[in-house]
């Protein structure tokens, strides 16, 4: 795999000169490729320290790819798609349930036991063993999605491509997202946290522990609890306003279950569900 890196590198590094007729290059490309596609490689991982390491020669490779592949158009019974990718196949081999309208595309990782209902996921992304990846839910490119994550409708996990560099949005394992959420820019959310519906995360929002009031982290959901979109009064020169914020509002037991019956009730108490 150094091979392949260096390889990559190389070819980075002259990029503006490469181009759909560069077919040595794109054999090159494709093979990173194909490693994430199989699982082999991934954009990003967590290390012992708790960092997030990017693996940056392996999302040049999709940025490489994109300029290498031509546009081609798919038929499909009724439907016609131009894209320079193709979708993944092979899902019952893969051990995969796919709803009709879920996508996935070429260059993504679907570990065994996914279920993707009418849904989409992205080039670079991967997804746990056991997801759930529910009703209108995107998985931005790139993003790294743990092992029984349950992925409610209309979340959305977005994508961090450019720069290579850039850590892209790591959900832990066990973890719940609740319908409408937004992680975004590389946020994270840890290991068998509850994100209540409408939550928004990113790297700008702080997230505030509601028993003391101290602010935690920007954008990193800690492991094992409760949290809530909610608002605190900032004053501005044209006025006082309401900016977001995220609101731990409980601590669960590191590596229990969740218990949905008692998470509903907490969340009920705050009039918002999971």
């Amino acid at each position: 795999m150094a091979d392949l890196q260096s390889q990559i590198e190389e070819l980075w590094a002259r990029a503006a000169e490469l181009g759909p007729a560069d077919a040595d290059a794109l054999a090159v490309v494709t093979q990173a490729i194909d490693l994430l596609d199989s699982g082999e490689a991934r954009v990003a991982e967590i290390d012992a320290q708790g960092d997030v390491v990017v693996h940056s020669w392996l999302k040049t490779a999709i940025l490489l790819f994109f300029r290498l592949r031509a546009v081609t158009t798919t038929e499909l019974g009724p439907f016609e798609f131009t894209d320079k990718l193709p979708l993944k196949t092979d899902y019952t081999a893969a051990g995969v349930r796919v709803v009709p309208g879920a996508s996935a595309r070429w260059g993504s990782f679907l570990d065994r036991g996914v279920i993707l209902m009418p849904s989409y996921v992205n080039i670079g992304a991967r997804v746990g063993s056991d997801t759930m990846v529910d009703t209108w839910a995107t998985v931005g490119s790139c993003a790294q999605i743990g092992a029984r994550v349950h992925l409610s409708g209309g979340v959305g996990i977005g994508g961090v491509l450019e720069p290579p560099n850039a850590a892209p949005v790591m959900v832990g394992d066990d973890a719940n997202i609740g319908s409408r959420c937004m992680v975004t820019q590389g946020a994270r959310v840890g290991d068998g946290a509850v994100l209540a519906e409408g939550t928004i995360v990113n790297p700008t929002i702080p997230v505030i522990d509601a028993q003391t009031g101290e602010e935690i982290s920007r954008g990193i959901v800690p492991p094992w609890c409760v949290a809530i979109g909610a608002a605190r009064r900032r004053e501005y020169p044209g006025g006082e306003f309401f900016v977001p914020c995220v609101l731990v509002i409980k601590r669960l037991d590191p590596g229990r279950r969740h218990d949905k019956a008692q998470l509903e009730a907490v969340l009920r108490d705050h009039q918002l569900s999971a």
